[in-house]
């Protein structure tokens, strides 16, 4: 198996990069349609969350799998980026990389905050959507399934999402405490009925909000998520008047334009009178323009300026990392052990047919020419030409199922040529 691996993440870009990177459901439908119709022998698997856009493919040779120059021209034409830009800020993995990166991404050990819980579901969804496109998807269901695992070891076997955080919880606990000392008699506007803002809630109202409007393209998603707080929904078309008498905003849109802009908010400015206005923008791509924050009394966040958070909680979780990491070892060791045994199995079921083709043939053969061959006897001829070609074939496949590395197709491949065993 092949396997390819071209993405961003936080650790090699920026908010605004990451924003002109990032996929919706509706998006990424599209994307998954069109990369299959140009590749249609490899299996895809696009995972875009606020802090990385990963793109992974698979097949069962270089010549079914796009190399990752083409995948990062791909992702470049579909995002309207130019792939000089773009490739500034693109990492690249293969084979065993890849699929330890994944492990890795599953089991929150690569994420902006360690031990975070949301990005688990985001691998199974991305990894589901694909294969309502391309079924079946063999060689990227197993790396998938083994990530699964991978984190839920992680989770049972370390103390990585103990007592963990979240990128809601940083942004609530940290920031609001920066620009209020208590928030009961604060305005809080939720922008997008989501899991991250379902997450922000809770710890909105942990910290002692009360007064809380949600608003929401969909409505009825608004109110339900207002219901489950004890708060209010709001229209859409009323977004304005909900910034203007706001304290703190929590925005978690999908949206792939900002729902705030500059010119929007100059109108409600000398509304506000100068009240102090926190905005926490954990959208990707951003949902409120970036020069709002300039403005006098406004405070905005995104998710980049957590970072110096989330190192504090990576330092405290220092202690369990060389747990998981071996964890990531093992399993990934494990998984191309497996994956290469995997990948011979065909040779070794040709060899085998072969060889019997050929045993047949000269048994057939024997039997034409000798004659008073007794039933007993032509067993006895059968069995002794069947353990002839046992033996024959017991040293190369015994080599053959024990070749230890991974990678190490030189057997495999000498094989196919000296018994001309064509795929």
């Amino acid at each position: 198996m092949i396997l390819q691996l071209v993405g961003c993440s936080h650790h090699l870009s920026s908010v605004e990069v990451r924003e002109r990177l990032a996929f919706d459901s509706q998006q990424a439908f599209r994307f998954l349609k069109k990369f299959y119709d140009a590749y249609p022998r490899s299996e895809i698997v696009l995972l875009s969350t606020c802090n990385r856009t990963e793109l992974y493919a698979a097949g069962r040779s270089y010549d079914l799998v796009p190399t990752a120059e083409e995948m990062s021209l791909f992702l470049a034409d579909f995002s309207g980026l130019p792939p000089a830009e773009m490739n500034r800020f693109l990492f690249e993995h293969a084979n065993e990389q890849a699929v330890r990166h994944l492990f890795s991404v599953a089991a929150s050990l690569d994420s902006m905050v360690i031990g975070e819980a949301q990005i688990l579901s985001q691998v199974k969804l991305a990894y589901q959507q694909a294969a309502e496109l391309n079924q079946p998807m063999p060689l990227t269901h197993q790396m998938f399934q083994s990530a699964i695992r991978v984190a839920k070891r992680v989770a049972s076997e370390t103390k990585i999402h103990t007592n963990r955080v979240s990128i809601p919880s940083i942004a609530v606990g940290v920031f609001t405490r920066q620009i209020f000392e208590r928030l009961d008699n604060k305005q809080i506007l939720v922008i997008g009925a989501g899991k991250m803002a379902a997450e922000t809630l809770k710890y909105v109202r942990d910290e002692g909000g009360r007064d809380i409007v949600v608003v929401n393209r969909t409505l009825d998603a608004a109110v339900r998520l207002a219901n489950q707080f004890n708060g209010r929904a709001g229209r859409w078309d009323d977004l304005a008047e909900h910034v203007r008498s706001a304290d703190l905003i929590v925005s978690t849109t999908g949206a792939s334009q900002p729902v705030v802009t500059m010119s929007m908010y100059q109108q409600i400015e000398r509304d506000r009178q100068q009240r102090p206005l926190l905005i926490l923008d954990l959208a990707i791509p951003r949902d409120f323009e970036p020069v709002i924050g300039d403005s006098l009394n406004v405070y905005l966040y995104t998710i980049d300026d957590l970072q110096q958070e989330c190192q504090r909680n990576r330092d405290a979780r220092a202690g369990e990392w060389p747990k998981a990491q071996k964890i990531l070892d093992q399993e990934t060791g494990q998984f191309m052990r497996e994956l290469s045994l995997r990948s011979r199995g065909p040779t070794i079921q040709r060899l085998k047919q072969r060889a019997e083709e050929i045993k047949n043939a000269e048994v057939r053969r024997l039997m034409n020419r000798l004659e008073d061959v007794t039933p007993e006897q032509q067993k006895e001829i059968e069995a002794a030409f069947h353990r002839m070609i046992n033996k024959l074939l017991h040293p190369p496949l015994a080599s053959l199922k024990e070749e230890g590395e991974p990678d190490a197709n030189g057997l495999l491949d000498a094989l196919k040529r000296l018994f001309q065993l064509n795929d």
